[in-house]
């Protein structure tokens, strides 16, 4: 939230970067404890981490985009 109240020129909020590091850290030692504990044993087990990855994120990302594209077709279009 610091680094968006920084971007949008708040007196008081001077980075906020921190943040963003402390989240890439997190999330990589969780995804490194993921790797570890399901019994990494090569190729197909990398698939299946992948493959879950995706069926989490590519919903949300599918209703972002298409949110996206009907709000620039609104707004960003000539009239």
């Amino acid at each position: 939230m610091a680094v968006v109240l920084y971007h949008a020129d708040i007196p008081g909020f001077t980075g906020g970067f921190l943040g963003v590091d402390v989240f890439f850290v997190i999330s990589g030692y969780l995804i490194t404890q993921i790797l570890v504990s399901g019994g990494f044993d090569g190729r197909a087990w990398i698939i299946h981490f992948y493959e879950r990855r995706v069926r989490r994120i590519v919903p949300a990302l599918a209703v972002l985009v298409a949110s996206c594209m009907v709000a620039a077709y609104f707004l960003l279009m000539p009239r």
